[in-house]
């Protein structure tokens, strides 16, 4: 079974928000099979920044992505979550 890289990016609901935490509770929350692998901070505009998450998951996860999107997006604090790229590894 083949793995796939993506990288998401998820926006706070303020420019407030701890980004290490809400990177620790998104990587406590991720379903079983999909692996947290690093994140950084992005400067978006007037003090707000993203965090651009990679992850690994099995590539044959029904759905694709939507499971993964779908579970940060219900996490308090995160405004909207964006796949950026997604690759075969």
């Amino acid at each position: 079974m083949g793995k796939v890289y993506v990288l998401l990016k998820v926006y706070p609901s303020s420019v407030d928000i701890d980004l290490d935490s809400l990177a620790n509770e998104i990587k406590s929350s991720l379903p079983h099979g999909i692996t947290f692998g690093s994140y950084s901070k992005e400067p978006v505009a007037f003090g707000l920044y993203v965090l651009k998450i990679a992850v690994v998951m099995p590539e044959d996860t029904q759905g694709g992505t939507t499971i993964l999107e779908d579970t940060i997006s219900k996490i308090p604090n995160v405004s909207q979550v964006e796949v950026e790229y997604v690759s075969r590894i």
